[in-house]
C-alpha cells in the first residue's frame, strides 16, 4: 500500500503494548466513578483504535470478550456490550483502510458514526429487556469518545513513531 503524501513511517506495534493498552482502557471503564449516561466508553474508543491501525491482531473476537468482561462487570443483560462491541469492531475493521489516509481531526468525524451505532445497540437491546431510558444525555457519550479520537491517536501511537532525523545507524 503506498502510504499519503507527509505520514511518518512507524515502528511495528509490540503486541504488549497493544494489550497493555486495552487492559487499561478496561480498568478505566470499571472505576467507580458514577455511571453517568454521558460518560465515554473508553474501552470502545481503544478497541476501534487498534482495529483500525492493527486488524490483524485485534478483532472481533477480542472485542467480543472485552465486552463479555463488561458485562459482567456492569451486571448487564449478557451480551449486550458484547454485541455493541463486535459491531463496532467490524465496522472499524471494515473502513480500516479508508480511514488511514484522512488526518486524524477528519478520523474523529468518520469513527462518530460508529460509536454512535454502537450505543444505539446497547440501548436498544437495554430498552428491549426492560430497561429504562437513560435519558438524551446518551447522545453526548458518542461525541465524547469522537473527541477522545486525537487524544488515543497521539497516546497510543507514541511508541511506533521513529525517530525524525535518521543518521548512519538508523537508515530510515
Amino acid at each position: 500500500m503506498i502510504m499519503p503524501s507527509g505520514q511518518q513511517l512507524l515502528l511495528p506495534a509490540n503486541p504488549l503494548f497493544i494489550w497493555a493498552s486495552l487492559t487499561a482502557a478496561l480498568l478505566l471503564n470499571m472505576l467507580p466513578l458514577g455511571r453517568v449516561p454521558w460518560m465515554p466508553d473508553f474501552m470502545a474508543v481503544v478497541l476501534v483504535f487498534w482495529n483500525v491501525h492493527q486488524p490483524l491482531r485485534v478483532g472481533i473476537g477480542l472485542a467480543f470478550m472485552f465486552g463479555l468482561g463488561m458485562d459482567v462487570h456492569q451486571s448487564s443483560l449478557l451480551g449486550q456490550h458484547a454485541l455493541s462491541y463486535t459491531a463496532l469492531s467490524f465496522f472499524a475493521t471494515m473502513i480500516h483502510r479508508r480511514l488511514l489516509w484522512f488526518p486524524v481531526p477528519s478520523q474523529a468525524l468518520q469513527v462518530l458514526p460508529l460509536f454512535a451505532v454502537s450505543h444505539a445497540v446497547e440501548l436498544v437491546i437495554r430498552l428491549i429487556s426492560g430497561g429504562i431510558f437513560p435519558g438524551w444525555w446518551v447522545l453526548l457519550a458518542p461525541l465524547l469518545e469522537s473527541l477522545l479520537w486525537p487524544v488515543a491517536s497521539i497516546l497510543l501511537l507514541a511508541p511506533q513513531r521513529r525517530a525524525p532525523n535518521p543518521d548512519e545507524n538508523r537508515p530510515l
